[in-house]
């Protein structure tokens, strides 16, 4: 699996970039993969974010648009406002975890 440096640390990524394992991310590995895409975080979008990383390891949920407006209570239009054009891609990119399926 490759590799990458992300806020000084060494971290397993898959061939899209995505983060492979769950324990390697931080809140600095966070803000720089959201960097990466255009995000400059905001308290809201650390919000969306934690809530995306503790639903995943208490239910192994990936990230869906509607999962995190009726579960998280992030309305969609937001979370399209905090993560434009793929927010469930973007968001789960941000939060370290895998990309959801059904994103292209």
């Amino acid at each position: 699996m490759p590799t990458a440096t992300i806020a000084g640390q060494e971290v397993q990524i898959n061939d899209e970039g995505f983060l492979t394992e769950y324990d390697e991310w931080n809140e600095d590995v966070g803000a720089e993969l959201a960097q990466n895409i255009g995000i400059a975080m905001t308290d809201q979008h650390w919000a969306v974010v934690k809530f995306l990383r503790e639903d995943f390891k208490e239910k192994n949920q990936t990230a869906t648009t509607r999962r995190v407006d009726k579960v998280g209570g992030f309305p969609t239009k937001l979370q399209f406002q905090l993560f434009p054009k793929k927010p469930g891609k973007k968001m789960s990119y941000v939060a370290g975890l895998p990309k959801p399926h059904g994103c292209v």
